[in-house]
């Protein structure tokens, strides 16, 4: 599978479980990284759309490691994405 469709699918993935995406672009000098928090009690994923393409799957696959891993047990995930999730 090629880097842009598993990042698409990841993320997709991450929204239909509940995980809000937002882009960190427009941020000023400030530097930014992507990355998972939780932001007023809701889990999110940050992604900085300038960040290389594996920086951004990384952080969407440890978004669903740490707010999705018991949803994501007993479903059925392609091996490439289930793998990603599960390297962290």
């Amino acid at each position: 599978m090629e880097p842009s469709q598993l990042l698409e699918e990841l993320l997709a993935l991450a929204r239909e479980l509940g995980i809000e995406v937002r882009s960190l672009g427009g941020q000023g000098d400030l530097p930014a990284h992507s990355g998972a928090c939780m932001l007023r009690g809701r889990p999110c994923l940050w992604l900085d759309p300038n960040e290389p393409l594996l920086d951004r799957i990384d952080a969407t696959a440890g978004a669903l490691r740490l707010f999705a891993s018991e949803e994501l047990e007993g479903r059925f995930l392609a091996p490439a994405l289930r793998e990603l999730i599960e390297a962290g």
